[in-house]
């Protein structure tokens, strides 16, 4: 719990908590643990150091670096001195991080020991950034992050912040262009917190231990960890995704609250000891970022004896649009293909391709209006202005309602496959196979036909020791949907492309198959 009155803008949660919880543990890395006092001391330092480096308000700076604890130090100072975090996703190549910096026109920049050289490279390319702070050490031609912050006073700086006031800066991947920079501010944040709390997803408890282990470039990795400080939690925060340690650390120490993304629910329960270790400790398991085959969902409720509630929202609606509580996980109610119910505070509608809104069973794309919206795509007007019409935001997502007012995501609308005029999501095709006892995970594109236009292809990966060809997962695939839905062929290989969320890159799958083609649709 939080006294909202206490806190009315990000850069207030550290003070808020230094003041209630101040020797409690606010985070654990590695070895190293940070209490809530120490916590808002480093955030005071940062903020210093960034005003004394000349970054007024809405100046931006940038962190490119695995997930560490350092980051909050750094977001949490941003935030007070009223400067923007733009978070750089690390996967990204040297000219598109390039891109970044410089559309976001980041001034300071932080740098994990992996990226040094990478930022060597492009740094040249940059000409807004005037210092770099090496979050490792190790560089003679940049400072080290624990000596440039311990340099500054441990005062805070106490600016005034709008509530309309500009805090995390988060890039889209984007399918084709370059990605677009999403503003998200004080009030965005806060609508999150009131739809958290109100709709008891994120009603935690100070005696909560929650576990940050999504990538902090994007927005789920980004608030989990605001609303573990938020509610006075211990946040243990992962380097990487690494399966076999989350178990360890459930274990280790007393995970109550976890938010991962359904491929590492996959991932969790395909690790040999997964039925030997201890996860009684985990009350609640938060998942959300992409469609969940019902299958893994089933078994990852046999195993983790918690709560489970499903998130639905994107980086341009802060993360927040729906919830599917607890209550309708019981399979007996049929709604767990649904991503649940609109937060309190947001609207939903679903649109055809003339804008008027279809009736409950009929699938549109997915319209979202609400706090958490965002205020823009930055340096992009034009963008902007087609993404949110009248407060609503156009998602891209295709979806429907069912007759309770659940909402159901197919897919993106752009990942449709048109077959012989039938309108044909991915994820309902993937959530058949799932049920194929050798599969271990699938993803299905569209491919060109001469005849139908586009066909269905299936790509699998089987379990280890497992075998099954196409006719097998074909026929059995006829057994679970409809014939016109059923892919016409299934390809084997070893892994799935994925990004750090978790989503499955279709584009790459779909790649080899529209060679030689201008476009990748028939």
């Amino acid at each position: 719990m939080f006294d909202a009155n206490e806190v009315r803008c990000v850069a207030d949660i550290t003070r808020y908590r230094a003041k209630t919880e101040g020797d409690k543990t606010a985070q654990v890395f590695g070895e190293r643990r940070t209490t809530y006092a120490e916590l808002d001391a480093y955030a005071n330092r940062v903020a210093q150091g960034l005003i004394a480096e000349g970054c007024r308000p809405d100046s931006r700076i940038g962190y490119i670096g695995k997930s560490s604890d350092l980051y909050f130090e750094v977001l949490y100072g941003a935030f007070k001195a009223n400067a923007v975090m733009v978070g750089v996703n690390w996967r990204l190549a040297a000219p598109e991080i390039a891109y970044v910096l410089n559309d976001s026109r980041t001034e300071i920049l932080f740098v994990g020991a992996e990226y040094y050289d990478v930022v060597e490279k492009v740094l040249s390319e940059c000409p807004n950034i005037r210092k770099v702070v090496a979050l490792d050490g190790g560089r003679s031609d940049w400072i080290s992050f624990d000596e440039w912050r311990d340099s500054f006073p441990n005062e805070d700086p106490m600016l005034p912040s709008d509530i309309d006031d500009d805090v995390i800066q988060l890039y889209t991947s984007g399918t084709t262009g370059h990605p677009k920079g999403v503003q998200l501010t004080n009030r965005n944040y806060l609508a999150v917190f009131d739809q958290g709390m109100k709709s008891g997803w994120a009603d935690w408890k100070e005696s909560d231990v929650v576990l940050v282990c999504m990538p902090l470039f994007h927005v789920a990795g980004v608030n989990i960890g605001i609303l573990g400080h938020l509610h006075g939690c211990k946040n243990v925060v992962l380097k990487d995704v690494d399966p076999a340690l989350i178990l360890h650390l459930i274990e280790k120490e007393g995970i109550t609250v976890l938010f991962i993304v359904p491929a590492v629910i996959l991932f969790l329960l395909q690790q040999p000891n997964i039925a030997e270790v201890n996860v009684s400790t985990v009350r609640q398991l938060l998942y959300g970022a992409s469609p969940i085959a019902e299958d893994v969902l089933r078994k990852a409720q046999d195993r983790f004896k918690a709560e489970f509630v499903q998130l639905y929202g994107l980086t341009e609606t802060t993360g927040g649009a729906t919830h599917l509580p607890p209550d309708a996980h019981d399979p007996a109610k049929g709604k767990l293909r649904s991503c649940g119910i609109p937060n309190p505070g947001t609207e939903i509608r679903i649109v055809d391709e003339n804008g008027k809104d279809v009736e409950a069973g009929g699938v549109g794309e997915v319209l979202i209006k609400g706090g958490s919206v965002m205020k823009g795509y930055w340096n992009r007007p034009e963008a902007t202005v087609e993404s949110v019409v009248d407060g609503w935001f156009h998602s891209g997502d295709a979806g429907f309602f069912d007759e309770d007012g659940y909402l159901y995501i197919h897919d993106r609308v752009k990942d449709m496959i048109v077959s012989g005029g039938e309108n044909i999501y991915p994820a309902e095709v993937e959530n058949a196979l799932f049920g194929h006892p050798a599969i271990a995970d699938a993803a299905v594109v569209g491919v060109p036909h001469d005849k139908w236009g586009e066909a269905v292809q299936a790509i699998v990966v089987l379990k280890p020791g497992e075998s099954a060809s196409a006719e097998d997962i074909i026929a059995f695939a006829k057994t679970r949907i409809a014939s016109y839905k059923v892919p016409k062929d299934v390809a084997f290989i070893e892994a799935l492309p994925r990004n750090p969320s978790g989503k499955i890159l279709r584009r790459e799958l779909r790649k080899p198959y529209w060679e030689g083609r201008e476009r990748m649709i028939n």
